[in-house]
């Protein structure tokens, strides 16, 4: 297997709730939720269909990391979740209570709205364009 990034650490407040919002509200699947011994979890969440990339849900242990949920990226998109159908999945999400912090856009790129994380991260939900 070529190399390839399996996991990006999403730092959060609270596991349950960031579980909650990853499957509920952006439809993503649970595919561990495996305690640790030191009190931690190990929670790793993707999106439905996806093989390779994930998410791992790292709650905050320190007041360093505390002060990064919702600001891990410096207040730009750091996130981009690609999808086949873009109109489905913004009202889906827009329904589920997800934040848009503008109205869809469509650019020669494809189709694209900016949103939060339940904490404030900026994601892109993104339909490229066909080639």
């Amino acid at each position: 297997m070529p190399s390839h990034i399996a996991l990006t650490a999403l730092v959060v407040a609270d596991y349950d709730d960031a579980i909650d919002f990853y499957t509920r509200a952006l439809g993503f699947d649970l595919v561990e939720d495996t305690p640790r011994p030191d009190g931690s979890r190990w929670v790793v969440v993707r999106p439905p269909g996806a093989t390779e990339a994930a998410l791992l849900l790292a709650r905050a242990k320190d007041e360093a990391q505390r002060a990064r949920v919702g600001d891990q990226t410096g207040g730009r998109v750091g996130f981009f979740l690609h999808t086949d159908d873009f109109a489905r999945d913004h009202a889906r999400m827009t329904a589920e209570g997800v934040r848009f912090l503008e109205e869809p856009r469509h650019e020669p790129y494809g189709s694209v709205a900016v949103f939060e994380d339940l904490y404030g991260n900026r994601w892109d939900l993104l339909q490229p364009a066909q080639p």
